[in-house]
């Protein structure tokens, strides 16, 4: 009796276990085959044809604005692509996505209609290229299109989107509206008609900006990151400050743009890899891996030696500013030679001292970016300062001259009645 009890435990036992194998292996069966399925359907997102849109060209920085001559004329596919990346996109996303930013979200045959089907291009960046368009109100603004092949594109398409539907100010290139459509992602700006400020600095064929001109681009691009810093709610930390992502109006006032790599300040600890670009990266940064707003301080302090000697980060510019720094004068040496006898030497010397600031390689000795603000529109103030004094002694010397021949005329018609009598 006790043998029969036994086998009948033990057999309990097999079958208990005997159906949690065929349980496991019935839920690892399921488990793999959906992974497989997964898989099988992104390849093929990954190889479904989609609008031929170049990467890689001439500028690796995102133009928003006519930067060349002549445009050029790119031919594309008329039809948009059936599948993409962007299939993970559904709809509820892109509700989310309005509704966060506020823009207005643009179907892709309006912007194929405002580009004239894609046919002419102002510039190429890492993002993707950049078109003209004129929408159906008449206004001419630029798209910047995010290329098939881009990895990095989609969280930077939607930092831009969620970022600039709340950031607005008067220095910051203008996001109009935005494209999710037909696997397809484009950003709508502002037109900015004078182009970027390094094409003005390094292109030849521009003409050369003149000193008030620099001074007042200084100025505008630290009202811009001022603003990020201490205007925006959390703070901003633009992190890819550069004289290509600083463009200008029709005026030539400037305007901050590209917002691709920025990030709120409260999210900064998180490591996200090394991001910017080389030249204006701070080096503490790269030591580290922890970028803050000293470090948009450093990029916006290459960015100030720029505008004085017109030597591209990547072309040395730093071993030429550190030469200057042996001697008071020494910025005088690389002055941009357009510069040369149409400014003040001491003006040039107080922007040097306080781009020198901005890169001092401790950061917390690097000053916020409204003291830099708050610098530079001294500096400004001082320039006309001595322009009224220069016209106030101009006056005194016509005055004395009108007194003179005021008293001359008194003393001849005394000298007149005095004949006459």
């Amino acid at each position: 009796m006790v043998q029969r009890t036994d086998l009948v435990i033990i057999g309990i036992c097999v079958g208990v276990a005997v159906g949690i194998l065929i349980a496991s292996l019935v839920f690892f069966g399921i488990r793999w085959y959906r992974r497989r399925a997964h898989l099988r359907k992104c390849a093929n997102d990954h190889n479904a044809s989609t609008l031929p849109i170049r990467r890689n060209g001439v500028d690796t920085s995102n133009i928003l604005s006519e930067s060349f001559s002549n445009s050029v004329s790119v031919k594309v596919s008329t039809y948009p692509a059936k599948t993409s990346p962007l299939a993970k996109w559904n709809k509820n996303v892109k509700e989310q996505l309005a509704s966060a930013s506020g823009l207005p979200r643009y179907s892709y045959k309006d912007i194929q209609k405002a580009t004239k089907n894609f046919t002419t291009i102002l510039g190429q960046g890492s993002f993707g290229p950049v078109y003209k368009a004129t929408m159906p109100a008449g206004e001419v603004v630029a798209v910047k299109a995010l290329a098939s092949d881009s990895k990095q594109g989609e969280k930077e398409f939607q930092t831009e989107v969620s970022l600039l539907g709340r950031l607005h100010h008067r220095n910051l290139v203008n996001l109009v509206g935005y494209c999710v459509d037909k696997g397809q992602r484009m950003l709508i700006y502002e037109y900015m008609s004078n182009g970027s400020l390094s094409s003005f600095l390094y292109d030849e064929k521009k003409h050369a900006l003149n000193w008030e001109e620099r001074v007042q681009i200084a100025l505008d691009i630290s009202h811009g990151i001022e603003y990020l810093h201490d205007g925006a709610v959390p703070p901003v930390i633009h992190r890819d400050l550069k004289s290509a992502n600083i463009l200008l109006d029709h005026f030539m006032r400037a305007k901050v743009a590209d917002f691709g790599l920025s990030k709120e300040e409260v999210y900064d600890g998180r490591n996200s890899g090394l991001k910017g670009t080389y030249g204006y990266i701070d080096p503490v940064y790269i030591s580290t891996n922890k970028f803050t707003m000293k470090s948009d301080i450093y990029s916006f302090g290459i960015i100030l030696f720029e505008l004085i000697t017109a030597i591209h980060p990547q072309q040395n510019l730093m071993e030429y500013v550190n030469l200057a720094a042996m001697s008071s004068d020494g910025i005088d040496e690389i002055l941009d030679k357009a510069l040369v006898g149409e400014c003040d030497p001491m003006d040039v010397r107080s922007m040097a001292k306080i781009a020198h600031r901005c890169l001092h390689k401790t950061p917390r000795k690097r000053p916020s970016i409204g003291e830099v603000s708050q610098a530079i529109t001294k500096l400004k103030q001082r320039r006309l300062v001595r322009e009224d004094s220069t016209m106030s002694f101009g006056g005194e010397e016509f005055s004395g001259v009108v007194g003179c021949i005021e008293l001359q005329q008194n003393e001849l018609k005394k000298m007149t009645s005095i004949a006459e009598s």
